[in-house]
């Protein structure tokens, strides 16, 4: 199993590092791993459409937090996917964008967009039967104790 954590880079840059590899973990498990995330998804959607400063993107990506997008765009951009400019003004200007790496994900993720909203609603169907029968298995296996046999009931 591939497990994740944080490493801390300078106090500030929190990245996430894959932990516990060992030689089965390939350098293509690792690259997927950091691209496939639903957060990587929808910032590297974004920013094909246009170069963006920090609080547009988490206004155009809704639901994200401020945490959560500052690792996101730091990995994306270790990974050499997104570009941060900075402007020397201040306050400070930062603005991300796709590198040509980063640009060469959208067509590969667009279809992927493109499968999940195809195909949504199959998986909420299989999943609430999945849930169902996990749940109807559960429910048999709780068997109320028979207690007219008990020998603590004397």
């Amino acid at each position: 199993m591939l497990q994740v954590g944080a490493i801390l880079f300078y106090t500030y840059h929190m990245v996430r590092k894959v932990t516990n590899c060992n030689d089965n973990c390939t350098p293509e498990i690792q690259v997927i791993d950091s691209i496939s995330g639903k957060w990587t998804v929808l910032v590297v959607y974004i920013l094909s459409k246009q170069t963006m400063r920090f609080g547009e993107l988490q206004r155009s990506a809704s639901g994200i937090s401020q945490k959560v997008l500052t690792q996101t765009v730091r990995r994306l951009e270790r990974d050499g996917i997104i570009e941060r400019k900075v402007y020397p003004v201040v306050p400070p200007q930062v603005e991300y964008s796709l590198t040509p790496l980063g640009t060469s994900l959208v067509d590969l993720l667009s279809n992927l967009c493109v499968w999940a909203k195809e195909h949504h609603q199959e998986v909420e169907k299989a999943q609430i039967t999945y849930d169902k029968r996990v749940k109807k298995q559960k429910d048999a296996i709780k068997v109320e104790p028979n207690l007219a046999g008990s020998p603590f009931l004397g």
